[in-house]
């Protein structure tokens, strides 16, 4: 383990290929939970915890269980059992904590269990930190912090949008791009904007 590889992956992970701007994974629940700052702060924390817990959890089933065994061809499937144990630990948690923003959420918030952002996360960890199915020096702290950093590139998107469409509400819209239309349009703008980070290729 070295301090330049948790920079890398907090740089990486944060800016370059940031889970929604750069890999687009996630993009239900950044458009639709998007249009205030507090509910998408709120959303953005969620899928913090649930892509550092699933991090870890995920490291040791594959670690201890799946590699060992030669079970790797069920990697999908048991990541999305325990994302889905996590979401409905965190479901539970804003019911009772917040009803109101519970209700804000809907639907939004069981599809975590299906955001490929959290799942993509977990694969990626795998890919990235271990070498024919061994766990590379440091792989558990380095998946650990990447789950984080990846939360924490969710939740700068889910800031700079909500600030964006906040500021928006307060403007003359048309009415033909208002809502959606507009958050696709800006969207786009900032993966453009985030595009600069990977630096320009011929």
């Amino acid at each position: 383990m070295n301090a330049g590889q948790f920079l890398t992956i907090f740089i990486s992970a944060v800016f370059i290929y940031n889970v929604i701007l750069s890999r687009f994974l996630g993009l239900c629940s950044f458009v639709a939970i998007s249009k205030e700052t507090k509910p998408a702060l709120a959303m953005s924390l969620a899928v913090m915890f649930v892509t550092t817990m699933s991090s870890i959890i995920t490291w040791f089933i594959y670690r201890f269980l799946l590699a060992p065994f030669n079970l790797s061809y069920l990697r999908t499937i048991s990541f999305i059992l325990v994302i889905a144990a996590f979401v409905q630990f965190v479901e539970m948690v804003i019911r009772k904590v917040s009803p109101a923003m519970y209700r804000f959420f809907g639907i939004y918030l069981p599809l975590i269990t299906v955001n490929c952002a959290v799942l993509g996360v977990a694969v990626l960890n795998i890919d990235m930190f271990f070498v024919d199915n061994r766990a590379v020096p440091g792989s558990f702290w380095y998946s650990a912090f990447q789950g984080v950093c990846v939360g924490l590139g969710y939740t700068l998107a889910m800031l700079l949008m909500s600030g964006i469409r906040e500021r928006l509400e307060l403007c003359h819209v048309p009415k033909a791009v208002k809502d959606f239309p507009l958050a696709f349009i800006i969207a786009s703008m900032m993966s453009l904007a985030f595009m600069g980070f990977n630096g320009f290729r011929l």
